[in-house]
Formats: C-alpha cells, sequence, structure tokens
C-alpha cells in the first residue's frame, strides 16, 4: 500500500469545501441539537466510509481506462462539480430534514447513518471522489476523502451554529467551484502535455 501525501491532501480539501455547504452538514447539525452528538457522529461517520468504498472501488475500475480516457472523465466530471458549486443550491437547506428526539447508542446511531448513507447516494463528494480515485490512487483518496467528511460532520455537531451565522456557505460554495474548475482546466491541459 503506497500513501500520497499531495494525494490525500488534495482529497480532503476537495471534498471538505464541497460537503460544507451540503444538506448532510445540515442534517448533521439539525440532528446534534436533538440527539447525542457523539453518537449522531459515529452514525454519520459510519455511512461516510460505506460511500467512500464504493465511491473509490468505482474510480479503481476507471483508472482501468487509458490514461487520456480517465483525464478526459476527470475533466468533465471536475467542471460538472464546478458548475454545481458555481451555480448554489439556490437557498439554505435548514428546515430539509426533520429528526425526531431519538435517545440511545443504536437508535441515534442508526438514524444518523440512515439519514446519510440514503442522501448521499450520487452526492457531488461521492462522484468527486470516485474521480480522485481514479487519478490520484485509491488509499489516499479515501483516507482523504474519509476524513474530510468525518471532519464536516464533526464541524457541524461542534460548531455549525456558529458557522451557519458567520461564514457565508455560498462563499465556500464558490470556492470549491473554481477549486474544482481549476482542477478540471488543469487535468484537460494534462491531455494535451502528456
Amino acid at each position: 500500500m503506497h500513501l500520497d501525501l499531495l494525494a490525500i491532501l488534495t482529497a480532503f480539501g476537495l471534498i471538505f469545501l464541497a460537503e460544507l455547504p451540503d444538506k448532510t452538514m445540515f442534517a448533521s447539525l439539525a440532528m446534534g441539537t436533538r440527539m447525542r452528538p457523539l453518537y449522531v457522529w459515529f452514525g454519520t461517520s459510519s455511512a461516510f466510509i460505506v460511500h467512500v468504498a464504493i465511491a473509490v472501488g468505482a474510480g479503481s475500475l476507471i483508472g482501468l481506462l487509458p490514461d487520456w480516457i480517465v483525464k478526459l472523465v476527470s475533466a468533465s466530471l471536475f467542471a460538472l462539480g464546478a458548475f454545481l458549486l458555481l451555480r448554489g443550491s439556490g437557498g439554505d437547506d435548514d428546515d430539509e430534514t426533520e429528526v425526531k428526539t431519538v435517545t440511545g447508542f443504536w437508535p441515534v446511531y442508526s438514524t444518523a447513518f440512515m439519514a446519510v448513507f440514503i442522501s448521499e447516494w450520487g452526492d457531488l463528494t461521492q462522484i468527486t471522489t470516485a474521480n480522485l480515485a481514479a487519478s490520484n490512487g485509491t488509499w489516499s483518496t479515501a483516507i482523504g476523502s474519509a476524513a474530510a467528511l468525518m471532519s464536516v460532520s464533526a464541524l457541524a455537531l461542534l460548531a455549525g451554529k456558529f458557522i451557519a451565522k458567520r461564514v457565508p456557505l455560498k462563499t465556500v460554495q464558490r470556492i470549491g467551484g473554481l477549486c474544482m474548475l481549476g482542477l478540471a482546466v488543469w487535468t484537460v491541459v494534462e491531455i494535451f502535455t502528456g
């Protein structure tokens, strides 16, 4: 197993920025106000790890294609991610998820796990993780992506109210979108420069 620190940091940075304005952050925040935050974090983290494993597996299969095709697919996916982030979500998703008061480890864990597991299918971060795994290595991408997703969930649980009041999520979306746009351009340039 070979780990690439740059690939880990790239995956962490992109996924972290993409996940901050996502509905999952708001779901974690909402669940954390009604349930024990540590139990919520275990549930959301477990769901994220499953999704990262699925995305990395898909990315590994993509990585078997010729290099120029992988780079073209990667550039397209980065461009799509940039478009989705830069066009914005069209509003706040604060009230999107209704959460009942739940107590006990297993009920909280399973509620948090299912909320994230169901909502993350085909999500931008899952697509980005598959894309990064195709070109940057599976273990490095998996570690960076999982750490970013788990960090966003922890951040939402610990300081979610502060972030929502003080940092405009549109700004975070724009920064993430510009980073992805830059990666799309860079990947296209790599196709022609070898």
